[in-house]
């Protein structure tokens, strides 16, 4: 019975997330909410000026609508029953992707309609992204939540006092990393997709019926979009989206108690984000030298003359061996070899 919502939830999510570009996709253009590219950006993304933006909706409505609904829909009838931590930490989790979202959306709304390109200022996205995973930590704690995590090649760990402040930072910290994945037509989509389906099915190995329903929900909302985000892009995800699915991974790896595990499984994530930290500081220690051609990494690469094809292909190949890497030692390391 899980197996079939789980899915349901994977099916209906891709139909609702593809079919809602249909209607989508024309409403953001007749809105004008289209991406500017910045004059210092890549000389073959300045055709893409003009695309609508704001397309992380598709995959928002439809992990919500065939997530939480396939969730409802298999406890109401006669599912396995989970515990009340285990709930709070997927509704919750729904519940700070949205309000990552939202964040993203106020920094799309004022580049698209203000006319500011660089949004919300890094004090202000910090500030609120910092709320939204106190928030939800906090309910967490007040439904029961402990301190233990899993830690790859040991096992379960108890950090104790620092679980909550370290979680607020890694939280924060994974949902910026994923924005900056989001750079070349079908990228966030695609690496995120794959990561959701390992997810997936460490979620099944613990029998975790929410979390996998959860998983499934992102896994065909990534598929739906990516129909519309692959290049050449008839939309893009924006802020609303990336921070969204940032939030939405997150949420994923703190239900199963291993957030240590998304930085295996998304450390496309993370090379993007540490390219950018290398970047800057090697550019102010030699005071105006750069160590890549462009950060994050992907235009990097872009720049070396790689195609957004290559560069979507290659990273989601090492998507998909770090997804495997990171299966094979929950298996091991949880009595499941």
């Amino acid at each position: 019975m899980k197996s079939i919502w789980t899915i349901v939830a994977a099916v209906t999510s891709f139909g609702i997330s593809s079919l809602f570009g249909i209607w989508l996709v024309p409403f953001l253009k007749k809105l004008h909410f289209q991406q500017t590219e910045r004059e210092e950006g890549i000389d073959l993304h300045k055709g893409k000026s003009g695309t609508p933006m704001m397309g992380g909706f598709m995959f928002i409505l439809s992990s919500i609508v065939s997530g939480a609904g396939c969730v409802v829909l298999y406890n109401a009838l006669g599912g396995a029953p989970e515990t009340s931590l285990l709930c709070a930490k997927v509704y919750a989790g729904i519940f700070m992707a949205l309000a990552f979202g939202a964040i993203g959306f106020i920094d799309d709304y004022i580049k698209a309609v203000k006319k500011r390109n660089l949004g919300l200022t890094a004090v202000q996205k910090l500030v609120l992204q910092f709320l939204a995973a106190i928030a939800y930590l906090a309910t967490i704690y007040f439904f029961g939540g402990d301190t233990k995590t899993f830690i790859p090649f040991v096992g379960m760990v108890e950090v104790g006092l620092l679980y909550y402040p370290l979680a607020a930072i890694f939280i924060v910290g994974i949902v910026n990393a994923v924005n900056l994945t989001d750079g070349i037509d079908g990228l966030n989509a695609s690496v995120t997709g794959f990561g959701a389906m390992f997810f997936l099915m460490i979620a099944a190995l613990f029998e975790k019926a929410g979390v996998s329903i959860m998983s499934a929900a992102i896994v065909g909302g990534c598929v739906g979009f990516f129909i519309w985000n692959a290049h050449p892009a008839k939309v893009f995800m924006g802020d609303t989206g990336s921070l969204y699915l940032g939030g939405y991974m997150c949420a994923v790896a703190f239900a199963l108690d291993m957030p240590i595990m998304l930085i295996l499984i998304g450390l496309i994530y993370i090379i993007e984000m540490f390219s950018v930290i290398l970047q800057v500081g090697y550019f102010k220690l030699t005071h105006g030298k750069r160590l890549f051609k462009m950060s994050p990494i992907h235009h990097h690469f872009e720049k070396c003359g790689w195609s957004e094809v290559k560069i979507v292909i290659v990273f989601s190949a090492v998507t998909l061996l770090c997804g495997v890497l990171a299966l094979l030692i929950t298996m091991k390391y949880t009595n499941y070899i």
